[in-house]
């Protein structure tokens, strides 16, 4: 028999590659974090003797869900400045605070109390853009969690930074601090059209294409910033931003939520991908993006959850859901946004987007042992009839009762392994009562 590290026998197992495909009472096995089979378990318990057997026989194992936009640190904020529109929640509340508070420790804190919060609720990957990506870098690996950091780009002075230089070179110290870290990689993340000049984002194209990494910024979130840009450059941003080169496969547009049918055609063209944060959009009264529209051309679109300030919650199977019937309600067709496809979005689209695709995503031998698994055995899960459905439109993130990163097993039974969560509380407490004074 061949020995492997973990053999986890599921109910069904859902790769999402191929689409649609649901596989029951099958087995995962994983050696030395990476996926070395998915096959019937009758076949795994025959061919693998296994360190750790683990048997779940009412969950369904999903690849790891990918938040493909937050903040993490700013879940130290959740709920500090509550029904706004975004303009007045930025400049009148988030960025004081921020000026006030902003720090090493700050970030760290808040980004692994934002881990803990994704943990539970089956979210494996984040795409996290901040101050201080060395401390959310920290704050990751302590617990586990696979991230791509965004070396984040502001023109103004910040507690962080001092000028768009000053950003990207404090950035990519970072990078080169941590780029030998399997868990860990790097974007370029300039906030916002109306808070980058032309000639930064022409060095935030040079970074990307000599780094070959993401370029990951807010895109088109709020009709303010569609005139904002026509008043101050003549161009909607969109527009802007395709006259200075950025748009291509490695651009990840947050928001876009106000797109013309020629700039859906023109994102599809340079193969750019969506990040959709639609309780954020909602929350902001930004508006309702037009997925249903940017899948139809063919838009790499994943989900994102925002940071928690501007949600409240760290949750992707929730967005799944309402991404879904969303995009049924702003399109007229029930049949827009399939399940199958929202949970794609949550999975496989996002690390499309981020590049991972060769190593998250999907269930598939060689790629990591990333896997999420959620309990079906609920009063409110019942009956099944279509997993994949239930995962969209029934499960909740309470449901979610293992979790693994890299083979790693990192929730188990609904407890976190590695994160002191009594600890955690208490810092969120402890920064709630700063704040506040």
């Amino acid at each position: 028999m061949t020995r492997v590290d973990t053999l986890i026998d599921a109910a069904w197992i859902v790769p999402v590659e191929p689409a649609r495909t649901v596989l029951a009472n099958h087995s995962v096995a994983i050696r030395q974090g990476a996926i070395v089979a998915v096959l019937p378990s009758s076949e795994a318990h025959a061919r693998f003797s296994a360190d750790r057997r683990i048997h779940l026989t009412h969950h369904v194992l999903i690849p790891g869900l990918i938040n493909l936009h937050t903040h993490a640190a700013m879940s130290l904020m959740r709920g500090l400045a509550d029904d706004l529109p975004l303009m007045d929640w930025l400049n009148h509340h988030i960025w004081p605070a921020e000026a006030r508070h902003i720090s090493t420790e700050f970030v760290f804190d808040g980004s692994l109390l934002a881990c803990a919060e994704m943990l539970r609720g089956g979210v494996t990957c984040c795409n996290d853009m901040y101050f201080y990506p060395e401390a959310a870098a920290a704050a990751m690996l302590s617990a586990g969690m696979r991230a791509t950091l965004g070396i984040i780009v502001f023109e103004f002075p910040t507690g962080y930074g001092t000028d768009a230089e000053d950003y990207l070179h404090k950035g990519l110290v970072t990078r080169d601090e941590f780029k030998g870290e399997p868990l860990l990689s790097f974007s370029i993340a300039p906030h916002a059209p109306y808070t980058v000049s032309d000639r930064t984002f022409s060095r935030v194209l040079t970074l990307a294409e000599q780094l070959e990494c993401p370029i990951h910024l807010h895109l088109h979130e709020t009709e303010d910033e569609i005139r904002r840009g026509l008043r101050e450059q003549g161009l909607r941003p969109l527009a802007r931003l395709q006259n200075l080169g950025l748009l291509g496969p490695n651009l990840i547009a947050v928001h876009a939520v106000h797109l013309t049918d020629s700039e859906i055609a023109t994102l599809a063209r340079y193969n750019c991908s969506v990040a959709h944060c639609p309780a954020s959009n909602l929350k902001l009264s930004s508006g309702f993006a037009p997925i249903a529209k940017l899948l139809e051309a063919g838009v790499t679109v994943g989900i994102g959850t925002d940071g928690a300030a501007s949600n409240n919650r760290l949750d992707v199977l929730g967005e799944m859901r309402l991404a879904a019937l969303l995009a049924k309600g702003t399109s007229g067709r029930a049949e827009a946004l399939p399940a199958h496809q929202a949970l794609a979005m949550a999975t496989l689209n996002a690390a499309q987007a981020l590049g991972l695709a060769d190593k998250i995503g999907s269930l598939l031998p060689g790629k990591a042992g990333d896997i999420t698994a959620i309990d079906l055995s609920s009063i409110e899960a019942a009956p099944c009839f279509d997993v994949i459905s239930h995962l969209v439109y029934a499960a909740e993130r309470q449901q979610v009762s293992h979790v693994w990163v890299d083979g790693q097993l990192l929730l188990e039974q609904g407890h976190l392994t590695r994160i002191d969560s009594a600890a955690i509380r208490s810092k969120a407490v402890y920064w709630r009562s700063k704040i506040r004074h």
